[in-house]
């Protein structure tokens, strides 16, 4: 079974940090409505290429699990929608600008007196208060502004910012942790909590020494390219035909990895002998070490270094990461058919639980797919139905 199977979630979320959340939740078994602006919707419908018959790929790769509804919240009667699904609903998600909800009515305080069992979880750039409250925010920002891109790229060039958009997507994984935090003490008190995730802080915990480097040593963390600050070798090295990663993490890896490259006594050598001698002489280390690892191919090194269990890799491409065989072995990845798009693969959700799915087959909706069948489900006649369409409440 499921963990969150019976649970309802209402969807306020676009971009990438909510929607990551509401699809996790959907993974996890909750029923999502994913409610969108009329004729625009979730505003990654339209960012591309690449687009497949018109779907934006983008948008496809966080709203599986979702039905759509299409609803005008500046209109009362999109209001009154928005209350019969709240009225049903466990969890409410959204990632509106601090203070937009509350002026469509729809504030924690106001959504807490008229619902009192919602979860109600807001993920926001920088939260909605301190000096940079209600302030908007993008991934690419936050990687600066919380000092990620500092600490990522080569030293001699400019800071990089990471390639995927992680800043959004551990905003919504803190967001999803919160909520079900918020789900446990309901189950207690029998009241719903108000759950707040913001970029700023869901990325900031996550440099862990780096930023202790800071707060405990006084130091500031150094741009260092591939190497590590307190590791050595843990890094990629340039191999005859690609790169290959090599994190010998303590004295007894060092000393294997030594014997693998037929060198057993740099092991020996006083500069090199523990972990803090091979980072403080780091670059006389490193300079013995990158050419004899242009010798071998990067198959040679992988087999050699993980028959003698010194912890290896080959730098993929997206590419060829996905289609490693272990990740097929682990059922990461879903098969799931899609009405326009036919059968195609997805990433499924990181979490496998015993005995739950390892993520929702249900296909990202189309724009407005289910509007008829949730007010149907809320109870609204079929004359109803039509004149909200007429009038443009709903499509």
């Amino acid at each position: 079974m499921n963990p969150l199977e019976g649970t309802r979630v209402v969807d306020l979320t676009r971009i990438l940090a909510g929607p990551y959340c509401t699809q996790a939740l959907a993974d996890a078994g909750a029923a999502v409505v994913k409610l969108e602006t009329p004729g625009r919707g979730d505003d990654t419908r339209g960012w591309g290429p690449p687009f497949i018959e018109g779907e934006s790929v983008y948008f496809l790769s966080v709203n599986r699990g979702k039905r759509s509804i299409a609803v005008d919240l500046k209109r009362p009667e999109g209001c009154e929608i928005l209350h019969r699904l709240l009225s049903e609903a466990d969890i409410l998600v959204e990632n509106f600008r601090p203070g937009a909800l509350d002026r469509l009515g729809f504030s924690w305080d106001e959504v807490h007196r008229r619902h009192p069992r919602v979860v109600y979880a807001s993920i926001s750039g920088y939260g909605s208060d301190g000096p940079l409250g209600g302030k908007p925010g993008y991934d690419a920002v936050l990687q600066g502004e919380t000092g990620l891109m500092s600490l990522t790229g080569d030293p001699a060039r400019g800071p990089f910012k990471v390639g995927a958009s992680i800043v959004d997507v551990l905003a919504g994984m803190t967001a999803y942790q919160g909520i079900l935090l918020a789900l446990l003490r309901r189950g207690s008190t029998g009241q719903g909590s108000r759950v707040e995730s913001t970029l700023l802080e869901s990325l900031l915990p996550t440099l862990t020494y780096q930023a202790a480097t800071w707060l405990l040593a006084n130091q500031e963390p150094l741009r260092l390219g591939n190497r590590h600050p307190n590791l050595a070798p843990y890094e990629a090295f340039e191999a005859e035909d690609g790169q290959v990663i090599v994190g010998a993490g303590n004295d007894q890896l060092w000393q294997t990895y030594c014997e693998v490259i037929a060198r057993p006594e740099l092991a020996l050598d006083p500069r090199f002998e523990t972990n803090e001698g091979r980072v403080t002489h780091y670059d006389a280390l490193r300079a013995i070490l990158g050419p004899l690892m242009r010798r071998r191919r990067v198959s040679a090194w992988v087999e050699a270094l993980d028959a003698a269990g010194v912890p290896c890799g080959r730098v993929r491409t997206v590419r060829e990461a996905l289609e490693n065989p272990q990740v097929t072995a682990r059922g990461l990845l879903l098969e799931v058919e899609h009405p326009r798009l036919g059968r195609r693969k997805y990433v499924g959700s990181p979490i496998a639980l015993d005995g739950a799915d390892r993520g929702s087959t249900r296909p990202p909706p189309s724009l407005g797919e289910h509007t008829d069948a949730i007010l149907e489900e809320l109870g609204y006649a079929a004359a109803q139905r039509h004149a909200l369409r007429e009038s443009r409440v709903v499509a």
